[in-house]
């Protein structure tokens, strides 16, 4: 028996069996195929889009609060005050409550300034406290700090991943019942063309 009558050896001509390309099953359907790129596109989105949405979101706010916080400190001040009206401490309360009182300082012009602000119970008449007060004399809250400007960006980053990633789900949630409810459709009208036969196939 010679080499090429052996059974081991390799035939030129015998079929070779290839995979068939992606995309070509034909079980395949078009709706199959629309509803795998857009998943693919919207995975895309999510591990490109959700952080630099974020990312730029955060920075944004934060770079906001931050003019926020020079504008503020440069307008307003701290001064000492001096509790001239302490309203009675209602029985009950809490030490670490705080209520109204009326206060009275010196501006920067020698003028008498008064004002309204809140200080801790244990405060009485008389005692000082310090309070910020702006360009025109009048008590304001504490201007923000820089952590409040990095909080601000760090929840606002969040929200935004929060929102961006909640929103591609409603739209893969979305696209994935439109699809079905084309497929049904196609269904039902395939049925229509093959029910006809099988009722006739077994005598119906």
């Amino acid at each position: 028996m010679s080499a090429q009558d052996s059974p081991h050896a390799s035939d030129p001509h015998r079929p070779h069996h290839e995979h068939p390309p992606r995309g070509a099953n034909p079980l395949r359907r078009t709706t199959d195929r629309i509803e795998a790129w857009c998943s693919g596109f919207l995975l895309l989105v999510l591990v490109l889009g959700l952080p630099l949405a974020s990312v730029g979101t955060g920075l944004a706010a934060y770079e906001s609060a931050m003019r926020a916080v020079q504008v503020q400190s440069a307008e307003r001040h701290q001064v000492t005050a001096r509790l001239i009206s302490v309203p009675g401490t209602a029985p009950g309360s809490a030490a670490d409550e705080k209520q109204k009182v009326q206060v009275s300082w010196t501006g920067d012009d020698g003028r008498q300034h008064t004002g309204t602000t809140r200080v801790p119970l244990n405060k009485a008449e008389g005692s000082t406290v310090r309070i910020w007060v702006d360009r025109d004399g009048s008590v304001q809250e504490p201007p923000i700090s820089a952590g409040n400007a990095k909080a601000a960006g760090w929840v606002m980053g969040a929200m935004t991943a929060v929102g961006v990633y909640a929103g591609l789900v409603a739209v893969r949630k979305g696209m994935h019942v439109a699809l079905n409810r084309r497929r049904y459709a196609q269904w039902d009208t395939e049925w229509d063309l093959v029910e006809p036969l099988w009722s006739a196939r077994f005598g119906q």
